[in-house]
């Protein structure tokens, strides 16, 4: 081969092998290298995630303030229907602190776009903190019922963890990663539901009705503090005015609303639908475990739907809206192991709409307003939430808590039918924007 013929040379009738003047050259020669490399390249997806300085200490922080958020809302209907008899009354207590978050989160999402996440995180969660312990003098001491509204509705100051740890992983990761970092942070979401009502039900009914709510508000502030700590992964204040330049986030995502609020009004009525029915069936502090696997379905979807390819939202809706049939089907029987199992199904078909959705709205926030952005469609699920909640809770006391379990697979063909009609508006806002 004509490659190789400067390696051989004549010397009258003899043939001798000359070495070249690039000899030494094989030596350095990269084909030993390579086995070295690829233990970098067995990371999976989500190991990936954390070789970024300060991922693991804020995530930390993160994962703490947001398993409240699983709490809070068990407690107090626990508390209240424990102390007043009523679960319409904890329905629409628990209703009202939502639907004061969905009007009072956004400006708190503004103000930590604007100033940054440290410095207006904290005072809001202790605004928060303080409301719980009201709710929970408020029960202790039989004080009137409005009571219980004002100091919940309080709450609604608690700034959007998930929102504020989604925005730190835009600033830190490149565009190609962010569907694992969104699943990854879907998968936390459900892990702190899975984990926070079993550890609301223990706390309630094996130490006092307030022990839920008084556990939460500490590890919402310390969780806060620990993640408001890592200031080297918090993206950059933007310093305009509350009302920003360019375009509003609200208008860029209003087609995603819809669906959004529908979804809430999913989860929050299949929340007091299960409180209700597993009380019915005799289940008190046992029933914690029970409500969790919806969240452990979701949480192991969410996970293995990160190392997938995306699906379409319209798609994922399909599903949710089918899933979510089971629970209602399974409550008729009065069986508590087939109940169980739809819940866990009902959980596989939840986090990839809450992921799908959450990239929509991701690309479709315009630059610098991401927090409010993220903030916007929490609002949109939480009144979703209150919503269902507060049917729900009509429900139980009139119809009873299986006929309660409709309502999740209304709004879930509910959302499927915004998606379908306002997919067409949503405009993708490109990277440089």
């Amino acid at each position: 081969m004509p490659q190789e013929s400067p390696l051989m040379t004549v010397t009258g009738s003899t043939l001798v092998l000359a070495a070249p003047p690039s000899a030494p050259a094989p030596p350095s020669s990269p084909q030993p290298s390579p086995p070295s490399r690829p233990a970098a390249r067995v990371r999976g997806p989500y190991a990936r995630l954390f070789t970024r300085p300060g991922a693991r200490g804020f995530t930390a922080g993160n994962l703490l303030a947001r398993l409240p958020m699983g709490m809070f809302g068990v407690s107090a209907v626990m508390m209240i229907a424990g102390q007043r008899g009523s679960y319409a009354l904890a329905g629409a207590v628990t209703a009202t602190g939502l639907a004061a978050t969905a009007l009072v989160a956004p400006w708190t999402a503004r103000l930590v776009d604007r100033h940054g996440q440290a410095r207006v995180a904290v005072p809001a969660t202790v605004i928060a903190v303080l409301g719980s312990l009201s709710l929970v003098l408020c029960v202790r001491t039989q004080a009137p019922a409005w009571t219980l509204f004002a100091s919940y509705a309080a709450t609604a100051t608690t700034p959007n963890i998930g929102g504020m740890s989604r925005a730190r992983w835009t600033h830190l990761l490149p565009p190609s990663e962010h569907h694992t970092a969104m699943s990854f942070e879907q998968a936390a979401d459900e892990l702190c539901f899975m984990l926070g009502p079993v550890l609301a039900a223990f706390l309630c009914t094996a130490a006092f009705p307030e022990a839920g709510t008084l556990a939460g508000a500490a590890l919402l502030l310390n969780g806060m503090l620990v993640f408001t700590a890592h200031r080297a992964t918090e993206p950059p204040a933007t310093g305009v005015p509350a009302a920003g330049p360019g375009p509003s986030p609200l208008r860029a995502l209003l087609p995603l609303l819809g669906p959004l609020l529908a979804a809430g009004a999913v989860f929050g009525s299949m929340e007091v639908a299960s409180i209700a029915h597993l009380a019915a069936l005799g289940l008190g502090g046992a029933s914690g475990p029970v409500l969790a696997l919806q969240a452990a379905g979701s949480c192991a979807a969410g996970l293995f739907y990160g190392t997938r390819r995306p699906r379409s939202l319209r798609t994922c809706l399909v599903a949710l809206a089918a899933a979510m049939a089971l629970p209602w089907a399974a409550a008729a029987t009065g069986s508590l192991a087939l109940l169980a199992g739809a819940l866990l199904l009902a959980g596989v078909a939840t986090a990839p709409v809450m992921v799908g959705a959450m990239a929509l709205v991701q690309r479709a926030t315009p630059r610098g307003r991401l927090n409010e952005g993220m903030s916007l469609a929490v609002t949109a699920i939480m009144a979703g939430i209150s919503v269902g909640a507060a049917g729900a809770g009509q429900a139980v006391d009139r119809l009873g808590s299986t006929a309660a379990y409709a309502l999740p697979a209304a709004a879930a063909l509910l959302a499927l039918a915004f998606s379908v009609a306002t997919s067409r508006f949503i405009r993708i806002v490109p990277a440089g924007e």
